[in-house]
């Protein structure tokens, strides 16, 4: 049994209709064009957000014991920059002698202000301290450390205050 191969007639019609000194109507692109246009102008006007980040390490001599993640640090001399030039989300943060260390994640923040120094910006509840941004000299995107909950908790129980810690960059004093 033969199986005939079933052609499409529009197909064929368009086929045996050809003719190369006939004008064919093509329908206009312009409205693909329009939409195009209209994205691109839009991506223009409102790029997508950069990812704020604090480039290369930042050293800073913390006063106090803190918080920083999960992580309770005592007061001394650190050094913070991200884990890894792909994810621009996490941080460690590590003593001057390397013995203790601890990572955390930020996200984006803006600060109030255009910063004029490198610093560190603590939340404090009570006698308690935790890490809570990273912003660079001169550059109102920083980083802001996402809260553990043991600093969700003891902020419902506490009236918070702010603390600033100047900090600078690695081979820089005093910024």
């Amino acid at each position: 049994m033969a199986t005939e191969k079933r052609r499409n007639p529009y197909v064929r019609s368009t086929i045996d209709n050809f003719d190369p000194g006939r004008k064919v109507a093509r329908r206009p692109c312009l409205p693909s064009l329009f939409i195009a246009l209209a994205l691109a102008f839009a991506f223009a006007i409102h790029p997508s957000e950069a990812q704020a980040q604090i480039v290369g390490d930042i050293d800073a001599k913390i006063p106090f014991q803190f918080h920083v993640g999960n992580a309770k640090l005592p007061a001394g001399e650190y050094r913070i920059h991200l884990l890894d030039d792909s994810d621009l989300t996490v941080m460690e943060i590590t003593s001057a002698d390397g013995s203790t260390s601890a990572l955390f994640q930020v996200q984006n923040t803006d600060a109030n202000a255009t910063p004029a120094k490198t610093e560190l910006v603590f939340n404090k509840y009570g006698n308690r301290y935790f890490l809570a941004k990273l912003f660079d000299k001169g550059n109102p995107s920083g980083s802001q450390v996402l809260k553990s909950p043991y600093e969700k908790r003891v902020s419902q129980e506490t009236a918070e205050a702010q603390a600033h810690v100047p900090a600078h960059h690695r081979g820089q004093q005093g910024d």
